[in-house]
């Protein structure tokens, strides 16, 4: 792990290991802590780090502040560690705790164990489980999904969502034909693909949909339906993106 930087270590963080099982403390007071954080608005004792294997823990010992663990890699990802509360399990490979410490926003860096996971030849006889969302990388709706993505893939979680002027502009290089209409009409599409409203074929046509592009931005980026491997479609050449 990585504490935040102060002004004599700015340029060189120093780093803190430990092994499953052992654990590390944290606060304003170097008496009480393993790993002091010289500033007024921590607690003098303010949380523990606790090392288990392929994943961590996370206690807060303050009374009345709630820390975020951030996922630096999830495109907004987060988990709330409420006061008092110990122990919660924190799943993600490279995570961000991040403390409100009197108006500053204090980050301490951890690093877990690269994750496992199920590597299988093949899948049991009989029928495939249908997918929960059917999604084609090829078509141009997806560009434009990957279009209202891309700013919250690249770094930054809470990035305003592009208009959709600017969602031409960034399709034109590999989509001369885009427009206005043509995202709009993509973007109402996906609304309908991805079920967030229903088709115009229902009788009842539900309730209108407001924010339907932060709908969409959020349901893709929480179910992985987008990664940042995938901004390559936005780059394909003409011709390559099908209609």
């Amino acid at each position: 792990m990585v504490p935040p930087p102060t002004t004599e270590n700015e340029r060189h963080r120093p780093q803190h290991r430990l092994a499953p099982g052992e654990r590390l403390t944290f606060g304003r007071s170097a008496r009480d802590n393993d790993l002091c954080i010289a500033h007024d608005g921590v607690s003098r004792k303010a949380g523990e780090i606790g090392a288990q294997g392929v994943f961590w823990t996370l206690s807060n010992l303050c009374s009345h502040q709630t820390y975020v663990v951030e996922n630096p890699e999830g495109a907004g990802e987060h988990i709330k560690v409420g006061p008092g509360r110990l122990d919660a399990p924190v799943p993600f490979e490279f995570s961000r705790i991040v403390l409100p410490a009197a108006g500053d926003l204090l980050a301490v860096e951890v690093w877990a164990p690269r994750h496992d996971y199920l590597r299988t030849e093949g899948g049991p006889d009989g029928d495939t489980t249908a997918p929960a969302f059917s999604v084609d990388r090829s078509k141009r709706y997806f560009a434009v999904l990957a279009a209202l993505c891309e700013p919250r893939l690249r770094g930054a979680p809470h990035a305003p969502l592009p208009t959709v002027d600017q969602v031409v502009d960034r399709l034109r290089p590999g989509w001369p034909g885009a427009s206005r209409t043509s995202v709009q009409w993509n973007i109402d599409y996906l609304a309908v693909k991805l079920r967030l409203k229903p088709g115009p074929e229902t009788a009842e046509s539900g309730p209108r949909l407001n924010g339907k592009k932060e709908s969409l931005v959020s349901l893709a980026l929480r179910f992985d339906l987008v990664r940042e491997d995938d901004l390559v479609v936005l780059t394909e050449p003409s011709g390559r993106i099908a209609r």
